[in-house]
């Protein structure tokens, strides 16, 4: 099962590392940090690590830690890696990894972490598979995630696309969409259905603003998450005429101010009790 993490090119690395990272992941980041508990000498193994966001700061927060980081690009990994050679910190690998589960050994890690996943829920499943395997019994997993109700603005305009077009069935796809979006519920039936116990979700609700509808579509954050994020739950269907329509009922709706897209930080705090 692949990793449920998107393979990024070298130039998509480089925007991560410099645009996606401070505009949006580090909501995401700056959670699993708050929420990590751990002593001296922890070992963190970080799934879809991307470029090594937030591995400093949890090294910075832990004596002693080792950390290991896995992603599918290598480009990503070429950044990570180089951003530790610059920080002489030895306590930080990283490795190509696609599918899961990994050739890891079992039980080797205190800690494992995930920012972020895109994937079916097969994926997901697997995901959290991995993460239980890997860790040793009390060991703490924390996934963060967008739950339900995120980009809710933006579903509700593929709905009124969907009404205007009489597009029955893409407006079912959306509706179904927006269900199936995992909330806290869901999200820790998921976490205990794989082994995990003592489950602790948090969610924080922010907005991201956009100048336009180009804007928000030409955005790298749109670009290469949130875009991704809603393509993995419709499915199949061209959403090119429907994002044409989003564009232009954004400039329309919002001309006199920005464009607010709600964002739904959850953060899962899990353990592997046996």
């Amino acid at each position: 099962m692949e990793l449920p993490v998107q393979k990024l090119t070298p130039a998509d690395a480089a925007v991560v590392e410099t645009f996606v990272v401070p505009r949006y992941l580090s909501f995401f980041g700056e959670l699993v940090v708050e929420m990590l508990l751990a002593g001296d000498g922890a070992r963190i193994v970080h799934l879809g690590c991307r470029t090594g966001y937030p591995d400093r700061h949890l090294f910075e927060k832990i004596s002693g830690a080792l950390i290991v980081g896995l992603d599918p690009s290598p480009s990503a990994l070429e950044l990570a890696r180089n951003k530790a050679a610059v920080l002489g910190e030895t306590g930080m690998e990283y490795i190509e990894v696609a599918t899961l589960p990994s050739e890891l050994a079992p039980t080797a890690f205190s800690h494992a972490v995930c920012l972020h996943p895109v994937g079916a829920r097969e994926q997901m499943t697997a995901l959290y598979q991995e993460m239980y395997r890997l860790l040793y019994p009390g060991g703490q997993a924390l996934v963060a995630q967008p739950l339900r109700g995120s980009f809710q603005e933006v579903s509700d305009l593929l709905r009124e696309y969907a009404l205007k077009h009489d597009d029955g069935d893409f407006g079912k796809k959306v509706e179904e969409s927006m269900v199936a979006r995992p909330n806290i519920e869901s999200l820790s039936e998921d976490l205990e259905s794989v082994g995990f116990d003592d489950i602790d979700i948090d969610v924080r609700t922010t907005l991201l603003a956009f100048d336009s509808g180009r804007a928000f579509l030409e955005d790298p954050v749109t670009r290469l998450l949130i875009l991704p994020e809603i393509r993995t739950w419709l499915g199949s269907v061209d959403l090119d005429k429907a994002l044409t329509y989003l564009r232009d009922a954004i400039d329309k709706y919002w001309s006199e101010g920005k464009f607010e897209l709600t964002l739904n930080v959850g953060c899962a705090s899990a353990r592997r009790l046996e």
